[in-house]
């Protein structure tokens, strides 16, 4: 391998771990690995802290594909409690309010579900904007359009005490699965947030095909390193 030629690599972002995170427990294993002090290494796609799966790292030279990294097919698996919201939009934020859900059936969920197929428009949520939410300032955020290409209803449970919902999601860059549950929510006529999300694949790239970061190390470690004097 040559980490500065440039590598791929795929990793499934722990629980609680932020995307920054992976990358710089990714890079401090190669440098020590090749013996470098600095090395360029970088993400194609964040995952919030709370969500786990598919996470696509490149190094050296590798890190000029991000970009075309980060526009392949998303998919993910989503589980949403429904008659709750919160500030975030997911377990970062205690629920700020309650809804009634005895209305929903599951007929209604699968309608609903079809209203979000295709090109949609779609506001960020304010606590993308970490920096500035955070701190408590306004975050004015404009509806972009993106596209999702399948919705799959894969499990609900309305007749448990919080009410939810599992769903398949295909979809293009951009889109923010916190969102799509908020506005699943006030589509049902009641709130909604997420309580888990997994990111099952970017592109061709599956869950199974990821290393755990938490074994990087003896991963590195068993690798052959090209020369990189050689290559330079």
């Amino acid at each position: 391998m040559n980490f500065k030629k440039g590598e791929v690599l795929f990793f499934n972002k722990p629980f609680g771990w932020t995307s920054f995170k992976v990358v710089g427990h990714a890079r401090y294993h190669i440098c020590r690995r090749i013996g470098v002090k600095k090395l360029k290494v970088g993400h194609a796609g964040t995952l919030d802290p709370l969500a786990t799966g598919v996470m696509i790292v490149c190094t050296g030279k590798a890190t000029k594909r991000i970009e075309e990294f980060q526009y392949h097919t998303k998919e993910y698996v989503a589980t949403l409690r429904l008659g709750a919201t919160t500030p975030s939009y997911d377990l970062e934020h205690e629920i700020d309010a309650t809804y009634p859900t005895e209305h929903i059936t599951r007929e209604l969920v699968e309608e609903v579900l079809t209203r979000f197929i295709g090109a949609i428009d779609q506001v960020p949520p304010a606590f993308s904007a970490y920096e500035l939410a955070r701190k408590g300032e306004e975050v004015e955020l404009k509806a972009k359009q993106l596209v999702i290409d399948e919705i799959e209803l894969l499990e609900c449970r309305l007749d448990d005490p919080e009410p939810m919902i599992q769903i398949r999601v295909v979809c293009s860059k951009g889109t923010y699965i916190r969102a799509l549950a908020r506005d699943i929510g006030e589509a049902l006529h009641s709130g909604a947030h997420l309580t888990g999300l997994i990111r099952t694949r970017v592109g061709d790239v599956r869950l199974e095909d990821c290393l755990n970061p938490e074994h990087f190390k003896e991963w590195i470690d068993g690798q052959e390193i090209e020369n990189e004097e050689e290559n330079n």
